[in-house]
């Protein structure tokens, strides 16, 4: 789709105006919870909700495009269109047969380079699925967290692809939608086979992390995705989130504050919904978010202030 020249000198500005009705439309759509996309872009969920109720009049750049890419749409369908009100008509005045000539000559090859622009365009190839990764930003030792990995194809399009995750060492797959095709003896190493289908494709697993883990240490998620396609198979890495801070900090607690607001609650909600049975502890969240914060240490785990 070509852009009008209004939008695409929008989307080269080193910052964009964005239209958070749509954002949100999009999101719920999708059914994307606050707490993925916060993930994905690098921000927290007071940043996406501002952005959607419009609370910022533009953004940089680079945070419009990670939000498109969260999204999974276009960087053009999130940009703001302005009403653009035309000057009045001047008065035309006849143009000497030169200046005549050479206008015909210019408009001829802008239309040329409109056309070869056209051209180019239809004839690329279609846009890669994307696979990204949410994860929460912080978790405790011994705790069992949620990871989910979103796929999303080329519109109308159809395609089968291969996940593969690997965890930190010491971590183990303790549950996931759908079920692994294959996991290392190390526990490690997963994959998922998934057929060809279409549209956006969320894969949700469970993580065990190992109650003799370091506190105040990071540790990282890394991930590929094996398209495969009528030229063969292909191979990209897994974009999203993938480092983990460990500490005294529950996961639901998005910003590492000792404490679930009203904000982060209902992210944590819907993960634990998507994610029934697959270990993930919603009473403790639901405990936290009612008391007044919570405490952790490695001997009696989470506590609750009253």
């Amino acid at each position: 789709m070509e852009l009008e020249p209004e939008k695409s000198d929008r989307l080269s500005a080193p910052y964009l105006s964005i239209d958070g009705a749509v954002i949100r439309n999009v999101r719920e759509t999708k059914k994307l919870t606050q707490l993925y996309v916060a993930s994905v872009v690098g921000v927290t969920t007071d940043t996406i909700s501002r952005w959607e109720n419009n609370r910022y009049p533009s953004i940089k750049r680079d945070n419009a495009e990670k939000l498109a890419t969260a999204l999974g749409v276009e960087l053009s369908e999130i940009i703001k269109v302005e009403e653009v009100i035309e000057p009045e008509e001047a008065v035309a005045s006849p143009l000497p047969v030169r200046s005549a000539r050479r206008l015909f000559i210019y408009g001829f090859a802008a239309l040329l380079l409109v056309f070869v622009a056209v051209f180019l365009f239809v004839r690329r190839p279609a846009r890669a699925p994307s696979a990204v990764r949410w994860l929460p930003r912080y978790a405790a030792p011994g705790e069992i967290i949620p990871v989910q990995v979103k796929v999303t194809p080329p519109r109308g399009s159809s395609i089968g692809f291969i996940l593969k995750e690997k965890l930190p060492e010491g971590f183990k797959v303790v549950g996931s939608l759908p079920a692994t095709s294959s996991v290392e003896s190390s526990g490690s190493g997963i994959k998922w086979l998934i057929p060809e289908g279409k549209g956006p494709f969320t894969i949700s697993y469970s993580v065990q992390i190992p109650a003799s883990a370091p506190v105040n240490r990071t540790r990282q998620l890394g991930g590929e995705i094996v398209l495969h396609e009528d030229e063969g198979n292909r191979t990209e890495a897994v974009g999203g989130a993938d480092r983990l801070q460990l500490g005294a900090y529950h996961w639901a607690d998005a910003n590492g504050d000792g404490r679930i607001d009203d904000d982060e609650i209902m992210p944590a909600y819907y993960i634990c919904e998507e994610m029934k049975n697959l270990g993930v502890d919603w009473k403790t969240i639901e405990a936290i978010w009612s008391g007044k914060g919570y405490s952790w240490d490695p001997h009696g785990g989470y506590t609750v202030k009253k």
